[in-house]
């Protein structure tokens, strides 16, 4: 049975609607592909999710009894060829209580670097009581060939951890970093008629290749115990 000409005219009319409507969402799926990367990210700094730590300018005044231990990590992206380790493994640290320990990186390339940190907390519901006052990530350090680094990591557990019963399984946090080689690596390259002679270089009281200063606290005491508390 051949639809009648009204019929095939409404048909034409839903099918194109359809379409335009199908264009929306397609585009619309465009632009939040582009823009989710740093809404995802904002987002995780706002609320802790997926592991990302919170950001402070100083440690509680008071610390209380409770005791977590924090473990640190160091992973190397296969694009660098870095040496990254922490200082120490582990920590046992009071609620509220600044701690700050030192990862050392070490440029085993021929040719000078410039890399960059990212990080993540686990359990990663821990993230939003996990206060890091001074971090090296996403800072991108240049390390000439055989060049190494010593950058402080001053962090805290949020007392408020404690008033949350959701938090009451937890006694080990894992901070975990993973060095990638910076995308742009024109700093890296050398400059015409002069030479850059390899030498240490203090996360604590250096500046990175841009010149912006790496902070102020206090590099942990060579020999002392593991951590350097505040």
């Amino acid at each position: 049975m051949t639809p009648e000409p009204n019929n095939q005219a409404e048909l034409g009319r839903r099918n194109t609607r359809m379409a335009l409507k199908l264009g929306v969402v397609v585009a619309g799926m465009v632009g939040l592909s582009f823009a989710s990367v740093p809404l995802y990210d904002l987002f995780c700094r706002v609320t802790g999710f997926g592991g990302t730590t919170m950001v402070a300018q100083k440690a509680p005044d008071k610390a209380l009894e409770r005791v977590v231990t924090v473990r640190f990590n160091a992973d190397v992206n296969n694009s660098i060829n870095w040496e990254f380790k922490p200082d120490t493994h582990a920590v046992d640290v009071r609620v509220g209580e600044a701690m700050t320990i030192a990862y050392r990186a070490k440029n085993l390339e021929d040719r000078a670097v410039i890399g960059t940190a990212t990080y993540n907390v686990t359990p990663e519901k821990a993230g939003q009581y996990f206060n890091k006052i001074q971090c090296f990530c996403f800072t991108e350090q240049k390390l000439e060939p055989g060049q190494s680094i010593d950058m402080p990591v001053n962090f805290y557990v949020d007392p408020a951890m404690a008033d949350d019963p959701e938090m009451a399984d937890v006694k080990t946090i894992t901070l975990s970093y993973t060095f990638f080689r910076a995308a742009d690596q024109s700093a890296a390259l050398p400059t015409p008629g002069k030479g850059a002679a390899a030498g240490p270089l203090d996360g604590a009281d250096g500046k990175d290749y841009q010149g912006n200063a790496q902070g102020s606290v206090d590099k942990p005491t060579p020999g002392a115990a593991p951590g350097s508390r505040l």
